[in-house]
């Protein structure tokens, strides 16, 4: 066999692959999208449920801030960037659940401390003392904006992004947290990352924007870097906050997906950074690292949390199979292909992919199970809660839908090479 011959056979063979998949995970976000649409919508007060049993059904009315805007969020981003998504009804329910936001998330207006969850009809329950429900208010506010143009969103937005980077970088106590003096001074992995993917929502496509953050985003990569440890063999939730080790179980605590999600995030800002060596350096530490140590080597998936010394995790659900590491995995080992044409990624993505569409999604009522045992096996029914909403889920479909298609689009046509032919580039070539 030549050697063009064997290209163009690898070819097939590899568009082939990806059209599959993209196939796969197109229909696959129909589906998970037109679950939410169903089920969710809250016609009366606004907002969404995200409650839901496992065939849609109501169980219980509380509203999460994080959920409300991440749903927000996700909308209007299948909006904006596919054309089978641009429908009225998608806006609306989307400007809906925004103007909720606008009304009721905040604790105490004009001060900028949300809820983390509210009655049915807007009333707070719950104030968590952290920063995610106002990072998730941040990213439905600047999504909204981009769709409708009403500047209003987008001042709400960045007027929100800078409490938040106060609060972490200069002050905390307006979160309420109290200081404590034998809490360990740490930071947790979450943090930054949270930070950085708000530097890149807001820098979008925007100059002014983009540079206005762009030392903030210099600033949580190099946060996100300090928690590989142990001469780079390990990616550790929790550091002190000069970079160090913490003792105990608090150091000890790894989140394989944590560091996956956190991967794509590092990721995309070095790409957008155009700095080879922080990309090469990601993929080894975020990606490859984090999936070696995290994967069940006995029946496949990645496991909750562990535990850095190989003891014995104290989370009753360290050994569980979730639905959101899975959706970071997947994005992460093909943004992380798509980028630097290891094939060792791809085959990676498609060990993930095959055991998240094989174990977590529902094909009696669509969406996926959010919650399993370590051997694969459904242990709540429940489509969304407290945690699970509209977002990882079909972010990931979203994410790896466009990915798939570039990579398709690398490819050339594949018609049946004849003599003297020049061989097509392999996708893992055109990458680099």
């Amino acid at each position: 066999m030549s050697g063009g011959l064997r290209v163009w056979q690898d070819m097939d063979k590899e568009r082939e692959a990806l059209q599959a998949w993209k196939e796969r995970v197109e229909q696959e976000l129909d589906r998970v999208v037109a679950f939410w649409m169903e089920h969710s919508h809250d016609q009366e007060h606004g907002g969404f449920f995200t409650c839901l049993g496992r065939d849609g059904q109501v169980y219980d009315d509380l509203k999460y801030v994080w959920l409300q805007g991440r749903q927000v969020w996700m909308y209007c981003r299948l909006y904006r960037k596919f054309e089978r998504f641009r429908s009225p009804e998608l806006l609306d329910s989307a400007k809906a659940g925004g103007e909720f936001l606008l009304r009721f998330a905040r604790v105490a207006p004009p001060g900028k401390k949300c809820a983390f969850v509210l009655t049915r009809d807007g009333q707070p329950i719950k104030v968590q003392r952290t920063i995610f429900s106002e990072c998730f208010y941040t990213m439905a506010m600047n999504e909204l904006w981009r769709v409708t143009g009403e500047a209003r969103y987008q001042n709400e937005a960045v007027e929100m992004m800078d409490q938040i980077a106060y609060w972490v970088r200069e002050d905390p106590s307006g979160l309420g947290r109290p200081c404590l003096p034998g809490a360990p001074a740490s930071e947790s992995m979450a943090v930054p990352m949270m930070l950085l993917n708000l530097v890149d929502q807001l820098g979008e496509a925007d100059e002014e924007l983009a540079g206005t953050y762009a030392e903030l985003g210099d600033w949580c990569a190099q946060r996100i870097l300090q928690h590989v440890q142990r001469d780079g063999q390990a990616v550790l939730e929790n550091v002190s906050e000069d970079g160090g080790e913490l003792s105990g179980c608090l150091g000890r605590h790894q989140n394989p997906g944590h560091a996956l999600e956190a991967g794509w995030f590092l990721l995309r800002h070095a790409i957008r950074k155009g700095d080879p060596e922080l990309r090469a350096r990601v993929i080894d530490k975020f990606l490859l690292l984090p999936f070696r140590s995290g994967w069940d080597p006995d029946h496949g998936g990645l496991f909750y949390f562990q535990d850095a010394d190989g003891l014995c995790p104290t989370q009753l659900e360290w050994a569980m199979k979730l639905w959101w590491p899975h959706s970071e995995a997947m994005i992460a080992f093909l943004m992380g292909y798509s980028d630097s044409g290891d094939p060792t990624l791809l085959h990676l993505f498609y060990q993930v992919a095959e055991y998240t569409f094989r174990q977590f999604r529902d094909p009696e009522h669509g969406e996926w199970f959010g919650y399993l045992t370590r051997e694969g096996k459904v242990a709540l029914t429940i489509k969304g809660g407290p945690f699970k909403g509209c977002f990882h889920v079909p972010r990931c479909l979203a994410m790896c839908e466009e990915m798939l298609g570039a990579l398709l689009g690398r490819l050339a046509p594949a018609p049946s090479p004849g003599p003297g032919s020049p061989a097509a580039v392999p996708a893992r070539q055109a990458a680099k």
